[in-house]
């Protein structure tokens, strides 16, 4: 396991984590961690060598914690700036304080864009085998 690379590559997460509480607009998020997302797929395809998907999905955890940290300690500032996320929170079932709110379903958005982020490497890694077989022959 590159714990090395997961950990640099997790600095993206840390800067979306601050990003996402004082610069970027939730409208625009996705296409931020979309981009992320690529790279650090191929990335990981690249460095990684074996279990590109246990490495991605590692990623996607590791961001989350970055991420989870980050909008719980500034919840105000992120909130005042989500208003679609604090509505959410506000109309769920479970009525529970946001803080909690987020402490819970962070961890789960990690685990499912662990597994986004190590599908990508996955076909990366496979599209990198098939051109270094082709250049090989």
């Amino acid at each position: 396991m590159n714990w090395k690379m997961i950990l640099g590559l997790s600095l993206f997460g840390l800067a979306m984590a601050v990003g996402t509480v004082f610069v970027i607009p939730s409208k625009i998020e996705p296409i931020f961690w979309l981009v992320i997302f690529v790279i650090c797929a191929f990335v990981i395809a690249q460095r990684a060598g074996s279990r590109p998907f246990l490495h991605g999905l590692l990623l996607g955890i590791v961001n989350s914690v970055w991420v989870t940290a980050a909008h719980l300690i500034f919840i105000e500032p992120y909130l005042a700036g989500h208003p679609q996320e604090a509505a959410m929170m506000h109309s769920m079932p479970v009525s529970l304080p946001p803080r909690a709110m987020m402490a819970a379903t962070g961890p789960v958005v990690g685990v499912i864009s662990g597994i986004v982020i190590g599908v990508l490497a996955y076909i990366a890694s496979k599209l990198f085998d098939k051109g270094k077989r082709a250049t090989a022959t």
